[in-house]
């Protein structure tokens, strides 16, 4: 059905003009080849071929004690490859309307190589206020965002992911205030046996919450935001109990970026718990269990991420990114941890690249280093006895863009 659905709109587009109007529609093709290299000097954890990079894999010793995950690796990777149609339709009143539709080749980390849904979504806006609805970046992911080469575009610093929500925007010269209800598709949160799914927060019948207000001007926005998400990770206990239980996680953010000319300064440092669906760490333990129903409590682990960008230039345009985590535990004593990276206690990136934008095309170097520190988990998940590993990785990646 995929590959269906790709030839049709394939045709379409060979078919009619890159911009056209028809009843009252207007609408245009866009999109791009893109092709990567990248190597990497240690296993890495990581999704869709290694093009998604998230840390290095800890120690894997074997009988003799060498570290098995100590092993380079270098692959070619042109799946990022993506097509999109932006469509504009008539006034509904003194409301515009439009919408997005844009895919790729991505597919998910185990069925590489089929279409991949990125946006969908309509929106009705005025002169200061906005909704959309359908899947698109999720709000945390967009208040400010880094640019890099690397695919993560940030993560595991930066939450990345694309959701489908409603959301709403008021914004005029001075300030920008946007509320979000959303719900997960391509990846679900964390839960039991480090099982993800989305049906922890189908059942929790409660979507994720966001808000944000910024205040800007020509040249920089800074702002805050907030994000809450409830998940029942489980309906029947081990003991065969119906049981209602909830994982309740809160996340702070502040955000900022200047711009002029050709220099941009931009950065984010999140309180994040239980924020695993976003490519980022965390997860959550049981912090109480019914002797007789065997239903859990539980409380998140808390961790503290931020990052700053600074990048300049136009045709050559290069800078650097830098990324800090820490993993603070939870507020109660906990056992049976559920999440991703719990057992990491920091993680350290830098970054440095360099861009040759000329017409259609794109050029880019990227080097990045990242060390994390492993450990064991104390009463209250943070990480002790701590040992690092480090990870080199560049990337050439070359975009034709149309």
């Amino acid at each position: 059905m995929n590959r269906r659905l790709l030839s049709i709109i394939l045709l379409g587009a060979i078919s009619m003009a890159a911009y056209a109007q028809r009843d009252g529609i207007t609408y245009k093709f866009y999109g791009m080849v893109r092709n990567d290299v990248h190597f990497n000097s240690r296993q890495n954890n990581e999704s869709v071929d290694g093009a998604l990079l998230s840390y290095p894999k800890g120690k894997s010793p074997d009988a003799a004690g060498n570290d098995v995950n100590a092993v380079s690796a270098l692959n070619f990777y042109n799946m990022h490859t993506r097509l999109g149609v932006d469509l504009t339709g008539p006034s509904l009143g003194e409301w515009k309307t439009s919408a997005k539709i844009e895919m790729d080749f991505r597919g998910s980390s185990t069925t590489l190589g089929i279409v991949r849904m990125r946006h969908a979504y309509f929106q009705i806006a005025n002169k200061t206020s906005s909704f959309l609805v359908g899947q698109t970046w999720h709000p945390l992911n967009n208040t400010v965002s880094s640019e890099l080469m690397n695919l993560n575009v940030g993560a595991p610093y930066q939450p990345l992911g694309r959701t489908p929500q409603i959301h709403y925007q008021y914004q005029d010269k001075l300030i920008k205030f946007r509320a979000a209800a959303i719900w997960q598709s391509m990846v679900g949160s964390m839960g039991p046996g480090n099982v993800r799914s989305r049906e922890y927060l189908r059942n929790s019948k409660i979507p994720e919450l966001f808000a944000s207000f910024d205040v800007h001007d020509a040249n920089s926005t800074f702002g805050l935001a907030v994000h809450f998400m409830s998940m029942t990770p489980r309906l029947k206990s081990d003991e065969g109990y119906k049981v209602d239980e909830r994982v309740n996680g809160l996340t702070l953010e502040a955000h900022g970026r200047y711009k002029k000319d050709l220099l941009t300064i931009s950065g984010k440092s999140f309180l994040s718990e239980n924020l695993n669906q976003l490519n980022t760490l965390g997860g959550y333990g049981v912090s109480g269990i019914n002797a007789t129903t065997g239903k859990r409590q539980y409380a998140p682990l808390r961790i503290s991420h931020s990052w700053l960008q600074v990048m300049y230039g136009s045709k050559w345009r290069g800078g650097i990114f830098l990324g800090y985590m820490k993993n603070l535990g939870a507020s109660k004593n906990i056992i049976e941890i559920v999440g991703s990276g719990t057992n990491l206690d920091q993680m350290a990136t830098g970054i440095a690249e360099l861009t040759y934008n000329i017409s259609n095309w794109k050029f880019g170097l990227e080097y990045n280093y990242t060390m994390a520190w492993y450990g064991t988990n104390d009463a209250k998940g943070k990480v002790k006895n701590t040992y690092d590993v480090a990870n080199h990785r560049v990337v050439f990646a070359a975009l034709f863009n149309f």
